[in-house]
């Protein structure tokens, strides 16, 4: 069967009620992920540096060698391989301060990621690229423990390098609710996933690993999409009437970013031309950027929504409809 990898981000709490083991491993948490900061941008470095000794042709030819592994390449110039040169500078540098699997997987992604580009690196096209603060943490799926779930499936628990967590789901996460189930009964994989920090809040950008399995269609089976004033989608599939989304679910946050804007802009009349453009490069572009994106997830939203139910009632064929109401 063919392999799928999905990603989800999933709220994390610290499953403790003791205040002071939650403040010492939120800020063990900042700690390694400055860490992988700055590892980050020394494995790029370091992967630089080895390719670019290919293109010194000012070099003595005994000085000129290839980088491979000497102990099977006679003339390599290198003691190990190339993903573990950088592995071995880390360990150096960071045994002890942070667990050795999160700077394998760190170097793992972003050894693969710098042979993606290192042509474009190589001609010129590319800049080396550098690293943020917020670089998310790291580890591989094998590092979570004790995977369990309480309260009927709707909380679950693990450890994570022996921090103790818990996932905090809401009310729309049937979808990761799922998956997780099905993770706690062995039936999909968790992948090398991270660990992502914002203002104190822990989220995990979980990667599963899922078979794709074969959905039997009834090619009689037509299902029937149409758009809508009061929902952004509405299916039908023979006797059956399906909503997606709601006109306020929809709108709400889309209006509220174009008033933003309009205030914006009206402010912008009682300032200078200076502080007219840089309000108008900051906060109005990001404003924009930020419908543009919200907009672009809603589809996506949907768009997975329909396909869903499609798939639920073996419809082989989806129609769009009556398009008279679309704005």
């Amino acid at each position: 069967m063919e392999k799928l990898f999905t990603t989800r981000k999933i709220r994390l709490l610290i499953d403790s009620d003791d205040i002071d083991q939650k403040n010492k491993i939120i800020d063990t948490l900042y700690q390694w992920r400055y860490i992988c900061f700055k590892a980050a941008n020394q494995i790029y470095t370091h992967h630089y540096v080895q390719q670019q000794l290919r293109e010194m042709l000012y070099l003595t030819e005994g000085v000129r060698a290839r980088l491979s592994d000497i102990k099977k390449d006679a003339y390599g110039m290198l003691s190990t391989s190339r993903m573990n040169t950088s592995y071995q500078v880390l360990a150096q540098n960071y045994k002890g301060s942070i667990p050795m699997h999160i700077m394998s997987a760190l170097n793992g992604n972003l050894v693969a990621s710098f042979n993606k580009m290192s042509k474009a690196l190589a001609s010129g096209e590319s800049s080396l690229p550098s690293f943020r603060k917020e670089i998310p943490i790291p580890f591989k799926g094998t590092d979570v423990k004790k995977f369990r779930s309480s309260r009927e499936g709707a909380v679950f628990h693990f450890t994570l390098f022996d921090m103790p967590f818990k996932t905090y789901l809401g009310r729309a996460g049937d979808d990761k609710r799922e998956l997780l189930r099905r993770l706690e009964a062995s039936q999909v994989k968790l992948c090398t996933s991270s660990l992502a920090l914002d203002n104190g809040k822990i989220f995990m950008l979980a990667v599963f690993q899922i078979e794709r399995q074969e959905q039997p269609l009834d090619q009689d089976i037509i299902a029937e999409a149409s758009l809508s004033l009061d929902y952004p989608i509405i299916v039908s599939v023979g006797n059956k009437r399906y909503t997606i989304g709601s006109k306020d679910e929809y709108l709400y946050k889309r209006l509220a970013i174009q008033a933003a804007i309009r205030r914006k802009r009206k402010a912008m009349a009682f300032m200078n031309q200076h502080s007219r453009e840089q309000l108008r490069q900051s906060t109005i572009e990001n404003l924009m950027q930020s419908e543009k994106r919200y907009v672009a997830h809603k589809q996506h939203v949907y768009s997975k929504r329909l396909i869903e139910i499609c798939l639920k009632n073996k419809a082989a064929t989806l129609l769009l409809v009556d398009q008279t109401e679309k704005e």
